[in-house]
Formats: C-alpha cells, structure tokens, sequence
C-alpha cells in the first residue's frame, strides 16, 4: 500500500471526506485519548499510587503539576521549532516518548524518579495535543473541519470515559503500574498506526497561498488580538479552578460521600460519559457561537462545584454535581480551541500551541494550588476556591471581546 501524499490530502479537501481520512482524524483522536489518560491516570489511582511510592496524595497530586508545566512549555514552541518536518513523523515520535514515560512512571520508586517521568510524559504530550487540532483541519474537506476537532479532541473527553475509570479498575484488580504499563503499550501501537494513517503534512500553507504564516503577520504577537487574549484568560481560570479540584476527586468522594473504591470509578465513569456528550453538543454549539457556548460552559462547572461544597455529603447530590461537571466541562477544550481558531484563522499551529500551553499550564497550577490547599485545610475549602475561580472566568468571558464579534488574526 503506498503512502498517501500531500497531492493526495489535497484532492480530498477539495471535494468531500473519504473514509481514509475519517480513520487518520479516528487515529489522532485515539492518540490524544491515550495522551490525556497518561496525564489524568494519577487522578484515579491517587491513593494506592501515593502509597506504593511512600510520598503523600498531596505530593502525587502534584506530578500532574510537573507534567503541565513541560507541557506548557513544549505546545507553544512546536510549531515555531517545526519548520518543514512531516507532522506525520514528528506524532508518532512523540507517542514514542510518551510511552517511554509512562514505562517510567510505572517502574518509579520514588518521587524523583516520577519526576523525571512526568517530564518525559509532559513532552510528548504536549507535542501531540498541541498539534492534534490544526492536524485535524488539513486532513478534511472545509465544511468539516469542526467536526474533526471535536472528533480529535473528543479524545480527551474519552479519556474520562473509558480512559480514567478503565485505569481506575485496572489499578484495583493488578495494581497502578499496570496500568501505566498499558497505557505504554498503547502509545507505540497508536505510533505505527499514525505513520499508516496520515499523509505526509510538511508546514501548512496560510489561507493566501503563503508560507504559513512565516513572514510578517506571524511576527506580530497573538496576544495582542483581543479576543485571543480574552479566551487564554478566560481558560487559564477555568482550567486552574478544575484541576484544583478534579485532581482531589478521589479524597472529595472517599471522604464527604463515604464511596467506596468501586464506586468512585463507577461515579467517574459518569463524569467520563457526561463529558463525552458535552465534548461534541458543545463543539456542534461552538461552531455556531463560540463565545456563548464557553461562557454556558464555566457557569456550568462553577454551579456543579458550588453544588458540590454545599451538599457533597449528600451521595445523590454529589453524583449530580458530577455529572453536571463532567457535562461542562467536558465541551471546554474542543470549544476553546474552535475559539481560538475563530480568532486567528490563519495562525491555526501557532494559536493552537499557545492554547494548549496556556491550558496545560493552568493543569500544573491548579494541581500545585489543589495541593496546596488540600494539605493545608482539606477538601471542602478546596471546592469553595474552586468555585471563586470559576466565577472569575465566567465574569472575564462575559466582559472582554470574543472571536464572535469580528476581530481577527
């Protein structure tokens, strides 16, 4: 079979979608599955992770820290240190990395050796998440496009679903090494198959015909686009408020709900499956009104975190307050980034990249923050900061420009 070229992703943009370029957008969204549940796992497996490595839940909390920090730094430089490499060959690299780190993770001891694992696992993820989306765009006819980012980015949604939960069961029935070792094996078999299913993809064109984006108009920072700046500004809130509290998820249902270890991957398998729907209703909603369907989407994380400092004891309310927050927060990633693409169409690699460093780099701070407090002054406090920072995004969404009202880059 040859290998399909950039003649060939051409064509098929200019006519319609075949179903060999639904299974290269299928193949990128299993990667950031796989991505993301390499990230998310410790969030399921806290508590027996902090004791096989003999460190404190509020110490493993924080290697998902670690992790968004090499990401955050990693995503916004790819695109800049990219030039012509196949995009093709430089994704499945990365999933080799993020393999290695996750063999890594599952062979530590001790914290330092998590450390550097995390570090090696933030590399690679931020190489695939912050080109998964603008990869998506090239592989399929214009009027699809969106389609394709929630597709892709559903994968992170899936990794709540069945990636978090799934970890969660393995770690109970094998232990947590385990399932960092699937997840190990996974990445490599997801690296073949990218280099199978993707054509090649050097630096994408601009909409102009020009060089994607190396000349002036890539020299002028996205920063200064306002709606580019609103919705950073808007998700570093959001995501720090999240990862503050998601990461402690576990401790909040064990220790205000009295659930059992079962029960908590059963209760985050319906977060997972809230998050799911959210992820594509809120990417069929972005499309239409991206600045809108962000805002609906931190009120309602805010209202389920609120929902879960107040009546968290309450096993009823609290598998309400979930799913709300699941539903929610669920949609985020794929609406922000078509928020991002609205705002600067023709920078699709670079703002992509900031987005995700920006959005990685809050996981890392709301995973120090929800540290932080946790050891300090328990969880419910935790909830209620949460809650305070969520406010926070919906009031900058609501007040600052977004990429509806006619500004672009």
């Amino acid at each position: 079979m040859s290998t399909p070229t950039q003649e060939d992703h051409g064509a098929a943009r200019a006519a319609r979608t075949t179903a060999r370029r639904w299974t290269a957008v299928a193949t990128l969204a299993l990667s950031t599955f796989v991505v993301v549940t390499s990230e998310m796992l410790p969030v399921g497996v806290l508590t027996p992770m902090a004791d096989g490595l003999g460190i404190s839940p509020g110490t493993a909390g924080f290697s998902l820290g670690i992790t968004g920090v090499v990401t955050a730094v990693t995503a916004p430089a790819v695109p800049r240190l990219l030039g012509a490499f196949d995009r093709r060959t430089v994704l499945a690299v990365a999933m080799v990395v993020l393999a290695a780190g996750n063999v890594l993770t599952a062979v530590a001891q001790g914290f330092g050796l998590l450390v550097v694992a995390r570090i090696v696992l933030g590399v690679g993820m931020g190489v695939v998440w912050g080109l998964s989306a603008a990869v998506a765009t090239r592989l399929v006819a214009p009027r699809d496009a969106a389609l394709a980012v929630s597709v892709t980015i559903g994968g992170v949604a899936a990794a709540s679903v069945a990636g978090v939960p799934l970890g969660t069961l393995v770690s109970n029935g094998f232990g947590w090494r385990a399932a960092f070792v699937t997840l190990s094996v996974a990445a490599v078999a997801l690296a073949a198959g990218l280099r199978a299913a993707l054509p090649r993809l050097p630096r994408p064109a601009a909409p102009d015909g020009g060089d994607g984006g190396v000349g002036r108009e890539a020299r002028e920072p996205l920063l200064r686009t306002a709606p580019v700046a609103v919705g950073l500004t808007l998700v570093a809130f959001l995501v720090t408020a999240h990862f503050g509290a998601y990461t402690y998820v576990r401790p909040v249902l064990e220790e205000r709900a009295g659930m059992s270890a079962g029960t908590v991957a059963l209760v985050l398998l319906v977060y997972g499956l809230c998050g799911l729907v959210g992820n594509f209703a809120a990417g069929a909603l972005a499309a239409r009104r991206a600045r809108r369907t962000v805002l609906g989407l931190a009120a309602g994380v805010c209202a389920a975190l609120v929902l879960l400092a107040s009546f968290g004891s309450v096993a009823r309310v609290t598998v309400a307050g979930v799913a709300l927050w699941g539903l929610a927060y669920g949609g985020l990633s794929v609406a922000g980034q078509i928020w991002m693409t609205r705002a600067a169409p023709r920078r699709v690699e670079q703002v992509s990249g900031i987005y995700v460093g920006v959005f990685t780099g809050a996981i890392a701070l709301g995973a120090f923050l929800g540290g932080t407090v946790v050891e300090a002054a328990g969880v419910t406090p935790l909830l209620w900061g949460a809650a305070a920072l969520a406010a926070v995004a919906c009031a900058v969404g609501a007040l600052g420009a977004g990429p509806d009202d006619g500004t672009r880059a």
